[in-house]
């Protein structure tokens, strides 16, 4: 369930409104008069929600017996019981009609001290700041100028959050610092195909920073799709980074200038980054792993070892490889200068 202090519920939806919007045919016509109050992922649907299932290996997560799925014809019997069966040919883009459907996002401002925006003493506004309704700001902490911060958004004590950032979706702690024109919040990309095209997909998750967090300047945190986006206790991240949504950054990490970590990647504790590596999605770096600079990381790393290159390799690997192919360039070189070529 979408988190109410950033999202409205529009629900319940009478299920035939979500198959139409869909483009998805009940294979219990019976059941479209079965009110809908939300989307959930397989993992927390319940029975009051619509979630959908693409991949068959997936099927063991609808514990939570949901009242319905958006599923290909092939798959519908793998279904629990009681759970209604919306066939479509594309169940993560019905899904995402239905998702706008019965959530958005939560819009309106308030005044600094407005009667639901809640400024604990100590805490410093600087000229320009604009404050979405319910925020909460703990004790000592300073808003840089021009800084936005959406509605329902909560930042916990001595933080320091400088001028020019945006803040949305998220709940942060104490002693954390982000610096200029951070952008924390912003939907995560995803798209799908739709009737009329690629649609976008919702993003009905959350940005989770923990104490003693440092943000760099003009770096990009997106919200989660379905999961929250977290970054550890005292991670340490540059500027110009890209992390996307449903990430998980461990404790006390390190992440260099330009690194760029794909969607739903797990990160371990201690995991460091140099500038300009990159991540595929759904990796597993382990803890106290590192990458080096201006790696492409494709595979999880187990923990504690050292990769570079690209694709990224164990660290002893790549550099014996890249001997090799400079010996072998040097060789030919002398050759066709031997032959006069």
């Amino acid at each position: 369930m979408p988190d109410p202090r950033f999202f409205e519920d529009l629900g319940p939806v009478p299920l035939a409104e979500l198959a139409k919007l869909g483009g998805a045919e009940l294979a219990a016509p019976e059941a479209g008069e079965r009110l809908i109050g939300a989307v959930a992922v397989l993992a927390h649907a319940g029975p009051d929600a619509v979630t959908f299932l693409t991949d068959r290996k997936h099927a063991a997560g609808l514990t939570g017996r949901p009242a319905a799925c958006f599923v290909q014809a092939r798959d519908a019997a793998l279904l629990p019981e009681g759970c209604a069966a919306l066939i479509c040919a594309n169940p993560q883009g019905s899904y995402a009609a239905a998702a706008q459907r019965l959530h958005r996002p939560r819009v309106g401002g308030a005044e600094a001290r407005g009667a639901d925006v809640e400024l604990e003493p100590g805490v410093l506004i600087e000229a320009g700041v604009v404050l979405g309704a319910g925020v909460k700001i703990g004790r000592g902490t300073r808003i840089g100028a021009n800084t936005v911060l959406g509605p329902g958004v909560a930042i916990g004590r001595d933080c320091d959050i400088g001028p020019n950032v945006t803040v949305g979706f998220t709940l942060m702690g104490d002693r954390v610092r982000i610096l200029a024109g951070a952008r924390i919040g912003e939907p995560g990309f995803g798209a799908t195909a739709g009737p009329k095209g690629l649609v976008d997909i919702p993003q009905l998750g959350r940005v989770i920073i923990q104490d003693g967090v440092t943000i760099g300047a003009n770096t990009t945190i997106d919200r989660g799709a379905f999961d929250d986006t977290v970054i550890g206790e005292n991670t340490k991240i540059d500027n110009l980074v890209q992390i996307a949504h449903n990430v998980r950054v461990g404790r006390n990490c390190v992440m260099a200038a330009h690194t760029g970590i794909s969607g739903s990647v797990v990160i371990g504790d201690g995991a460091q980054f140099g500038g300009r590596a990159g991540v595929a999605d759904h990796v597993t770096i382990g803890a106290g792993a590192r990458v080096g600079a201006a790696a492409g990381v494709m595979k999880d790393i187990p923990a504690g070892e050292t990769w570079g290159g690209m694709p990224a390799r164990p660290i002893r690997l790549w550099l014996k490889e890249t001997a090799w192919l400079a010996r072998m360039a040097n060789r030919k070189g002398a050759e066709g200068r031997g032959t006069g070529e």
